[in-house]
């Protein structure tokens, strides 16, 4: 989170997976109640409605302003940034992006969204919160994640954002990003995770838990047969070769271009690409998107202020 004349910037990486700002990470899980629920650990109240947050799966939807959950989502994410400074009150500012290609088709309604109340008063974690939505910011995708680094981006260079639900890419020349080839496809990392329930299935007659999956494509390995481990590391090696497959497509060539891979889909190229790695530069910070959209807000809004004489 920044601070500007007051105002609290709070950058948002709105994931299909995880929600993300610039200091956390929970799961992009929302369950709805009329009355208050058993377990109230992560429960946040607004308009006479309880809703636990990590709990359950979102499903993949193209335009998050059709689904109040991400609304809600965004008051929890606000709430967690505040709670590092013990604020309950505050005016914020929020920095948030959409995928590459999206982005000038949908930011005005994403934005609108976000603001839809200019003044909201919740209860996440048992404290109540209140504050002011002074403004929105909309930013691409994949970009955000290396704008703070550009300056030191020479020559060609690709950036690769595989998200849970999206993977955007993104062609730069000394780290200026080439309007005419950025791309986003429904390839996330939870496509991997379909194939892999599916062909396990086919496999061997039985359920995989997700749990596992998720655990085998971010560390390699997980405590299970080695019978069934070899089936989940064949189809996550397919999804691998394909991702680099598209990346060809869109114009990527390891030899004369370094690779910028950010999202969760870094994890699954660790351990089961089978090519050179050398020119491939992996951005671990989950927070990273999210920091990105602090940092862009913050100088575009500095730079205004200034012209403005107002700093």
């Amino acid at each position: 989170m920044k601070t500007l004349n007051n105002f609290k910037i709070i950058g948002i990486d709105h994931g299909y997976g995880n929600i993300k700002t610039a200091s956390h990470c929970f799961k992009t899980g929302i369950t709805t109640h009329d009355s208050e629920p058993l377990f109230t650990k992560d429960m946040l109240t607004y308009n006479d409605k309880y809703y636990l947050i990590g709990e359950g799966h979102k499903e993949f939807l193209p335009e998050k302003q059709n689904d109040e959950d991400y609304y809600i989502l965004t008051l929890a994410a606000i709430a967690t940034e505040l709670a590092d400074e013990g604020l309950t009150e505050a005016d914020v500012i929020i920095a948030a992006g959409l995928p590459l290609t999206w982005t000038s088709g949908q930011k005005a309604d994403f934005a609108a969204y976000l603001s839809k109340s200019k003044e909201v008063a919740f209860t996440f974690r048992n404290v109540d919160y209140h504050i002011r939505i002074c403004d929105v910011k909309i930013y691409p995708q994949g970009y955000s994640a290396v704008v703070p680094i550009k300056s030191t981006l020479k020559g060609l260079s690709m950036v690769a954002d595989i998200g849970n639900g999206t993977m955007n890419t993104l062609y730069l020349v000394n780290g200026k990003p080439q309007s005419g080839k950025m791309f986003t496809e429904k390839f996330g990392t939870y496509q991997c995770t379909l194939a892999i329930r599916e062909g396990f299935m086919r496999n061997t007659r039985r359920e995989l838990n997700d749990y596992i999956i998720d655990e085998v494509l971010q560390t390699g390995t997980a405590d299970i047969p080695d019978s069934d481990l070899e089936i989940i590391t064949a189809i996550a090696e397919e999804y691998v070769a394909e991702i680099f497959r598209r990346l060809r497509e869109h114009g990527y060539d390891e030899s004369t271009m370094k690779l910028y891979v950010c999202g969760g889909g870094g994890c699954l190229i660790k351990n089961f690409y089978h090519g050179n790695l050398d020119r491939v530069k992996f951005i671990d910070d989950i927070c990273a998107a999210a920091k990105g959209y602090e940092y862009l807000a913050d100088v575009y809004l500095r730079a205004e202020a200034k012209n403005e004489g107002r700093v």
